[in-house]
């Protein structure tokens, strides 16, 4: 598969809680180096990155409720709100898993349009459904929630749970959400061969740290 390709789908992420602000620096120089599609970064570093990287083409991510995802719905749209006239260009949100497993449906679709409703016109929103925690029936109805309320993405993974993406949930969230919706893999991305077995799957999206051995044709250790 093509490098350049694979690259303007890599989110270049740095999302440990003692990044430092030199780190983050490292990570917008290295995005605009490389064209990757954008750095994903904690709400935080937003200011940071919308000033490092004005004038190039990658974008600015950042995560909201993460990584439980077990904040209140105000709390998200408020966090979603600030990163966006922040300069944030996407926002990744998680559900609220434990309001999943309890079958809450309702509270899931209205957490999530909430938020959508602060994104709708002036960000990208990606949703992440931690798929580690879910069954293959809630994988499909949260990706069909998704799909209804018209969202831009659905992401497997936080990286920060008991496991990142795997194929075959990349390839069941594609088949559930059609061809159109993009589906984000993270978390166990850490080489070529993954990012173009999730890519085979069906993802559209990269979320990793480990960009630079991707492209390099390395395997990196990195945990996200």
């Amino acid at each position: 598969m093509d490098i350049k390709k694979i690259s303007k789908m890599i989110d270049h992420t740095l999302l440990k809680q003692d990044a430092t602000e030199q780190q983050i620096k490292q990570l917008c120089k290295e995005a605009k180096e490389n064209d990757f599609c954008s750095v994903c970064i904690n709400p935080s570093y937003v200011p940071l990155c919308s000033a490092e990287l004005q004038n190039s083409s990658v974008k600015v991510c950042t995560v909201i409720g993460f990584p439980l995802g077990a904040t209140t719905t105000g709390t998200k749209v408020f966090e979603a709100n600030e990163a966006i006239k922040n300069g944030a260009n996407e926002v990744d949100m998680v559900i609220n898993v434990g309001k999943l497993k309890s079958a809450e449906w309702d509270y899931i679709a209205e957490d999530i349009t909430e938020v959508m409703n602060v994104a709708r016109n002036r960000a990208v929103l990606k949703v992440i459904i931690e798929t580690c925690l879910l069954t293959e029936e809630e994988k499909i109805k949260v990706c069909q929630i998704c799909k209804d309320i018209g969202v831009d993405f659905v992401k497997t993974s936080t990286g920060f749970s008991t496991g990142g993406a795997i194929a075959s949930d990349v390839e069941l969230m594609r088949e559930t959400v059609g061809p159109e919706m993009g589906v984000k893999a993270s978390g166990n991305v850490r080489s070529l061969e993954d990012a173009t077995n999730m890519i085979n799957a069906g993802a559209s999206r990269l979320g990793t740290s480990s960009g630079l051995a991707i492209i390099n044709g390395n395997k990196s250790t990195s945990e996200y």
